[in-house]
This record gives C-alpha cells, sequence and structure tokens, in this order.
C-alpha cells in the first residue's frame, strides 16, 4: 500500500494535535514529590526485550516499582555492561497518560546516587539516546495511557509473560 504524502503529513500534524490536547486535558495536574531512589538489586531485575544493537542488558527490579495517585510510574532501570558486568541505574518516571519519562537520579559504578538537577519530562519516543523507557512502557508499564492494570503486580505479570502484541515495534 502506498501513503500520499499529504496523507502522512494529516496524520503527523493530528497526532501532534491531540498530544497537545492531551497535556492540556488537566492544566491543574500537579507531580506528587519523587521520593529518593530506592534501593535497588541485579539478582532480581527483569529483562527488558531491546533491539539487537543494545548491547547493554536492561532490567527493571520489580521491587521498586510504585504506582503513584497521580498516574506515574516509578521505577528502578538497571543496566549492565555484558563485557564488564559494570552496573549503572536510573530512577525514572513514566506518565503514561502523556507519554513522557522523567529521570530522577542515576546510579553509577562507584556505588551512589546523583539527583538530576532539574529533571523534565520528556517524549518516550522523542529524540532520546535509549530505547528503554519506551521500551518498558510497551512491555508492562502502560496499557493505553493507563498503567498497566493499575497495579504493580500486573505490570510485572506483563513483563514475565509478554504478549506478542506488547513485544511488536
Amino acid at each position: 500500500m502506498r501513503v500520499k504524502p499529504g496523507l502522512l503529513v494529516a496524520y503527523i500534524l493530528t497526532s501532534c494535535g491531540a498530544f497537545a490536547q492531551l497535556r492540556e486535558a488537566d492544566p491543574d495536574w500537579k507531580e506528587s514529590e519523587a521520593p529518593t531512589p530506592p534501593a535497588f538489586r541485579t539478582d532480581r531485575t527483569i529483562a527488558l526485550e531491546m533491539p539487537r544493537h543494545v548491547t547493554t542488558r536492561l532490567g527493571v527490579d520489580p521491587q521498586t516499582i510504585r504506582i503513584t495517585d497521580d498516574g506515574i510510574v516509578r521505577y528502578v532501570m538497571v543496566a549492565t555492561n555484558a563485557a564488564t558486568d559494570s552496573v549503572n541505574a536510573s530512577y525514572e518516571g513514566i506518565r503514561c497518560l502523556t507519554g513522557e519519562v522523567k529521570v530522577y537520579a542515576r546510579y553509577s559504578s562507584a556505588g551512589a546516587w546523583r539527583a538530576v538537577p532539574n529533571p523534565e519530562w520528556k517524549q518516550l519516543n522523542g529524540n532520546q539516546p535509549s530505547l528503554h523507557a519506551f521500551a518498558f512502557a510497551r512491555q508492562g508499564a502502560c496499557d493505553g495511557r493507563a498503567a498497566t492494570g493499575g497495579s504493580v503486580a500486573d505490570i510485572v505479570s506483563r513483563l514475565k509473560f509478554p504478549s506478542r502484541d506488547q513485544l511488536k515495534n
């Protein structure tokens, strides 16, 4: 099937407009304060399915996943270098309603958390250096514009037992 360029442009503009309306749907929305990053363990992470070109092992420690009353799924993403076994992590939040991610803190192989100064919400499918947040949203955290099932148990279940639809990119 061949798509006409004019239709493609119209689709993109409509999508952008729909997103702008989504963001403005609740102008009084306020994010709850993010707590300090929770402790994590590499031996209990659930691996994410990532594209073949990604050589770092990425996973979420299920014990760190929280769904807040304001609709944010917060978690620790653990990145392990396959060659050196060095570990880095980030404490992040996904807002499924708007398709955004925020990084609150980073953990280095030196063994300490460092808060991200002035963390900002960024598009999940935007121009990010890593696709891990988008992968986590699709593979477990989000079900459309809401947190999966509204419970951590549902998110963990989707991560452990993905359906074929979740893994399509």
